[in-house]
C-alpha cells in the first residue's frame, strides 16, 4: 500500500526545494500524483474496487471471496 503522507511530503519538498514552486502549486502537483498512483492500484471494475494486490494476475480473479470481479483491469483507462 502507498504511504500517502510520506510520499506527499517528499513530492511537496521536491517541488518547493528543487524546482522553486510555491507551496500551493507543490501541493496541487502532489495531489494529482497521489490520486494517479492510487488509481493505478485499484481494480477499475465498478463492482470490485479492491486493490490490485488482491487479484491473481494470470487467472483474472479477485482474492476477496465475496467479490464478483471477473475482469482484471489494471492499467485500463476509463
Amino acid at each position: 500500500m502507498i504511504q500517502t503522507d510520506k510520499l506527499w511530503s517528499q513530492i511537496v519538498h521536491y517541488y518547493i526545494d528543487k524546482k522553486g514552486y510555491s507551496k500551493e502549486d507543490a501541493n496541487n502537483i502532489a495531489q494529482r500524483i497521489i490520486t494517479r498512483e492510487i488509481s493505478r492500484k485499484i481494480c477499475h471494475d465498478i463492482l470490485c474496487g479492491h486493490l490490485v494486490d488482491e487479484h491473481i494476475n494470470k487467472k483474472n480473479q479477485c482474492l476477496v471471496s465475496s467479490c464478483n470481479c471477473k475482469e482484471f483491469q489494471i492499467g485500463d483507462k476509463k
